[in-house]
């Protein structure tokens, strides 16, 4: 049996199912049964923190009673490895590759968080194709069970696969700072998400903010030029992580801010992004979830 008849048959079982939901006792929020909450972490442009963010957003939602995994899809160049302060043994090309599985590959980070490691440096995965990405979702199903929360850390830009994983997510997190080139390549994101791929819905989080009220009116501005040329797209304030030297201290450790600074002025930032993300969860979009994109993908590939 080929691949292709393989997913069909698996995305005709998902399709046949009801669609449940389950009550999440701790804070009443609600989940597809047996379907994690998947997430990308995104960026225009590179270094405006966007692995911090993830690797402590992690944390904080693992301490509020949630099994997250992080999957580094910045597959040029791995930085998960650097903020966790781990050396994986094995990474994704391995899966790719039909030598390992995922759950082969997978490493235990801070406070019990789990990582799909990325291949730093390795030319020939910075560019995927579509049998490559076909084998991933195939692997990703057999995790659905296993965790609440898949963050994927994604590349900067607006590369192919820096789209793709945008799009296999439920919900996109952009990162942006106040500087005017992040600002820009941040817009160029959308634009190209919504005018090529129709997606919609995007929250924002400034990082490396003076204060909120700079913060805001990064926001607000973003808005404004989004309302006057994009239209139909929604756009939520994500909150801020302050500019913090603590934070950058905690990077030359190797190790979570959350972990080493608990007191840092950053701290408060990402526990009020865990809080911020996880009260939206019985808001979850239904149009960009991995189920849905295994049928776009089949569309595009099969035939």
């Amino acid at each position: 049996m080929d691949q292709a008849t393989h997913l069909r048959r698996i995305i005709k079982g998902e399709s046949d199912k009801i669609y449940k939901l389950t009550k999440n006792d701790e804070n009443g929020s609600f989940f597809t049964a047996n379907t994690p909450r998947v997430v990308a972490v995104t960026s225009g442009k590179g270094g405006v923190g966007k692995t911090n963010i993830v690797g402590n957003l992690a944390i904080a939602c693992q301490r509020m009673g949630k099994r997250v995994l992080i999957f580094d899809a910045d597959l040029g160049l791995a930085n998960i490895d650097i903020i966790f302060g781990f050396n994986p043994k094995h990474n994704i090309d391995e899966v790719i590759s039909g030598e390992k599985e995922l759950s082969d590959i997978i490493v235990k980070g801070p406070e019990g968080v789990s990582v799909i490691p990325a291949s730093s440096g390795v030319q020939e995965l910075a560019n995927l194709t579509e049998g490559h990405k076909i084998n991933l979702l195939n692997e990703f199903d057999n995790l659905n069970s296993m965790y609440d929360i898949l963050l994927i850390d994604t590349g900067a830009g607006i590369s192919s696969n820096v789209i793709y994983f945008n799009l296999a997510a439920q919900e996109r997190i952009i990162v942006l700072t106040p500087e005017p080139t992040s600002i820009t390549d941040a817009y160029a994101l959308l634009k190209v998400m919504f005018y090529q791929h129709g997606t919609k819905t995007f929250f924002l989080l400034i990082n490396m903010a003076k204060s909120e009220k700079e913060a805001k009116s990064v926001y607000e501005n973003l808005t404004k030029v989004v309302d006057r040329f994009l239209g139909d797209i929604s756009i939520e304030y994500a909150g801020y992580i302050p500019r913090d030297n603590l934070l950058e201290k905690a990077v030359s450790r190797r190790e979570p801010v959350l972990c080493c600074y608990p007191e840092a002025p950053s701290c408060n930032g990402f526990k009020e992004l865990a809080n911020y993300l996880l009260n939206r969860t019985n808001n979850r979009p239904d149009d960009g979830n991995i189920k849905f994109l295994w049928k776009r993908l089949m569309g595009e590939t099969a035939g």
